[in-house]
């Protein structure tokens, strides 16, 4: 019988462990949905992972000035294509949300439809890339809307560590956005460990001072294989080092090397947070549908799990 994200969270010094996928362009024959599918999940035969995470893309292109290095493309609903890998896989499959392009009474349509016909349980909430476009619905009138008329999804958040290295207030978000009903959160790619540590640390902290307990955070990896690779990432507001960019672009396996910048970078995050009593998992995904990226992805995944696991075994030996 397939696990809920909220049965796999239950304990603390075990992992959750998540590979994120968008749906098919929409213009994709619903057959050729199933089939794409079924590829994917014949890909993940060799790894054990809880789930899956399937977003909702948006066009973002009013977030910043640069052109988008790759089209945007509207895909299938998201709702169906988790139903479809949520029976192929018998996983928990996490499904995102962008909600500003609905009103409230659309947006609780959606929700209905979402449990009843779609079979959605794992629920992440995503507000506007941007604060001067055209929102029908703000993130927090959506919270509100959902615990009005929709209590029963696990609902999770998005976390940006970027925010809290401009900003310095990501942690506040986090315990706001907990009081609003996230029970766990998502963050964005992570190429710049510092500013994940820095984000968690101040969380953790805010957290004892106010006798709260921390909610589990899904650290994200993306491995990167070329240049428009490198510019996509940044052009979605992921934070990369400059050291990072430069040693990814002058390798001679780039894919080889940003997996193992993203292994030293759990690696250092492990060390910082775990002491801290914060629930981590993982979620690792590819920000491209070429087959290097894609197989490099799982090679990703297979070297953090296994390291994540082997921290989480120390640390609740030595609790």
């Amino acid at each position: 019988m397939r696990k809920t994200l909220e049965q796999i969270s239950s304990d603390p010094f075990h992992g959750v462990y998540f590979i994120g996928t968008t749906p098919p362009k929409q213009n994709t024959d619903i057959e050729k949905v199933s089939d794409i599918a079924d590829k994917l999940l014949s890909r993940l035969d060799e790894i054990e992972y809880d789930g899956l995470i399937v977003y909702d893309i948006q066009d973002e292109s009013s977030r910043i000035d640069k052109p988008r290095p790759f089209p945007f493309m509207q895909t299938h609903d998201p709702r169906m294509y988790a139903q479809l890998l949520m029976h192929k896989s018998e996983r928990s499959v996490i499904t995102y949300k962008s909600v500003s392009q609905r009103n409230e009474q659309d947006f609780v349509n959606w929700l209905k439809e979402a449990w009843h016909q779609f079979e959605i349980r794992d629920l992440v909430l995503v507000g506007s890339p941007a604060a001067t476009n055209d929102i029908q619905l703000s993130l927090a009138d959506a919270y509100k809307a959902i615990a009005s008329h929709a209590p029963e999804f696990y609902l999770g958040g998005v976390t940006i560590a970027e925010r809290h290295a401009k900003k310095g207030d990501e942690h506040a978000r986090l315990i706001h956005k907990t009081h609003q009903g996230c029970q766990y959160f998502v963050t964005q790619a992570v190429y710049n460990a510092q500013a994940t540590i820095d984000m968690l640390t101040r969380y953790a902290h805010e957290c004892a001072a106010s006798q709260q307990k921390p909610q589990r955070i899904i650290l994200t990896f993306s491995p990167c294989g070329s240049a428009k690779t490198l510019e996509f990432i940044e052009w979605l507001g992921i934070s990369v080092p400059e050291a990072t960019s430069l040693r990814i672009l002058n390798a001679d396996k780039p894919l080889k090397e940003s997996i193992l910048i993203c292994y030293n970078n759990l690696v250092q995050i492990l060390e910082a947070v775990l002491p801290l009593g914060i629930p981590l998992g993982l979620n690792i995904e590819s920000l491209t549908n070429r087959k290097e990226e894609i197989d490099a992805a799982i090679l990703l995944y297979k070297l953090l799990k296994a390291t994540m696991d082997k921290k989480l075994a120390q640390l609740q030996l030595n609790s």
